[in-house]
């Protein structure tokens, strides 16, 4: 049984927040979250003074900062929410900014993608480690309703271990002579952690890969091998048309297989069917072993069939909240989650189409920012 969402108002104990970045994503899909999180905002930061004024003035902050090491220096938040975009050299803000947030005391919620380079992942997790304080990346599709509801599902004595998946996102990737430019990868670095990070929550890190791409849309088909044996496919359709659903997610186990339509409609077909082929003159099975489906009404002023819920903005900010509060460290969008997602990104960089790549494996005892749970502050 689902528990029931709290507002802003109803907790008890909120944790004190700031936030660096006051662009237009965060105003349409982050800082409304806060309504349903323990989320006390402190103080907005942004390089246009203005603009921070403003979002402060509308999301119930007292402090507005243009300069985010003085925020930080003055308002000693617990938390800082980073949503900032690249620099002039193609590379991201957001990376060095958690940095500073953790040195100055803070966990970090940022926005995908965490780093440029795994090496700058592996930076943010010593720094963590010699802070004690945790940084978590906005993976929103390993918090979907529905991802979460597949993870169950095939998580399931009844479903099997998984043997294989297929994930379709529209996406294109730059040509391999162009991927060394900054600039020409930054629409794929922003875009690659969606699909991957559903690829590496539902089957776990992924072993090797060998890709085909079209030369006229950059999209692209690739074979993925998991390290627990299973394969996949990601189809990254660039060219698909705007006004069709953008994704698709399917999952096969011993004789069931679970599907994911347009992020929302998720359709089991259970194990234990039998329609002999030749014989059977009706497709209606028995109850017992029908398919199951679940999907959302968009009716009634439910949370559920808000944007914020379905895509998994609040669910993710939620789960940052709450292990801040019990001084746990998160499960899903961490550090590890990351370095993860960025080997199968530079493993892209460095392979040519045609070619197969064998993605870096992650030592994860070497690498875990602590060993044990953050004291509750």
């Amino acid at each position: 049984m689902q528990s029931p969402v709290k507002y802003q108002f109803e907790y008890d104990r909120r944790v004190a927040c700031a936030f660096i970045g006051a662009g237009g994503h965060s105003y349409r899909n982050v800082y409304p979250t806060f309504q349903y999180a323990p989320v006390d905002l402190r103080a907005v930061c942004d390089l246009d003074a203005s603009r921070a004024a403003t979002y402060a003035r509308m999301f119930g902050a007292e402090g507005h900062y243009s300069d985010h090491r003085e925020m930080l220096e003055a308002e000693r938040p617990e938390a800082v929410f980073v949503v900032t975009s690249f620099d002039r050299n193609g590379r991201l803000q957001s990376t060095d900014i958690a940095v500073d947030c953790l040195r100055a005391g803070a966990h970090v919620w940022m926005e995908k993608p965490t780093a440029t380079s795994s090496d700058d992942v592996r930076r943010l997790m010593r720094v963590s480690a010699e802070t004690d304080r945790f940084v978590m990346t906005g993976m929103k599709k390993a918090f979907t309703p529905a991802v979460e509801k597949v993870k169950r599902i095939i998580s399931s004595a009844e479903f099997g271990a998984a043997s294989s998946i297929t994930v379709r996102y529209p996406q294109s990737i730059p040509p391999f002579e162009a991927r060394a430019d900054p600039f020409a990868s930054r629409d794929f670095i922003e875009h690659i952690y969606h699909p991957a990070a559903i690829l590496h929550y539902l089957m776990g890190p992924m072993e090797r890969m060998t890709y085909e791409r079209d030369t006229s849309t950059g999209g692209s088909v690739t074979a993925i091998r998991f390290i627990s044996g299973a394969v996949g496919m990601l189809h990254l359709a660039a060219g698909s048309a705007e006004s069709s659903p953008l994704e698709r997610v399917e999952v096969i186990g011993n004789g069931a297989n679970v599907v994911i339509d347009n992020g929302v409609r998720v359709t089991y077909y259970r194990a234990g069917a039998e329609l002999e082929y030749g014989r059977s003159a009706s497709y209606i099975v028995p109850d017992d072993v029908a398919p199951l489906r679940w999907e959302p009404e968009f009716s009634l002023g439910q949370l559920y069939n808000k944007n914020l819920f379905f895509l998994g903005y609040v669910p993710e900010v939620l789960h940052f909240c709450e292990c801040i509060l019990a001084g746990t460290l998160p499960e899903r969008g961490t550090m590890l989650d990351a370095l993860h997602i960025m080997n199968f990104y530079e493993t892209y960089q460095r392979t040519p189409a045609g070619i197969a790549g064998r993605i870096p494996s992650v030592d994860e005892s070497q690498v875990s920012p602590s060993s044990s749970p953050l004291d509750a502050e």
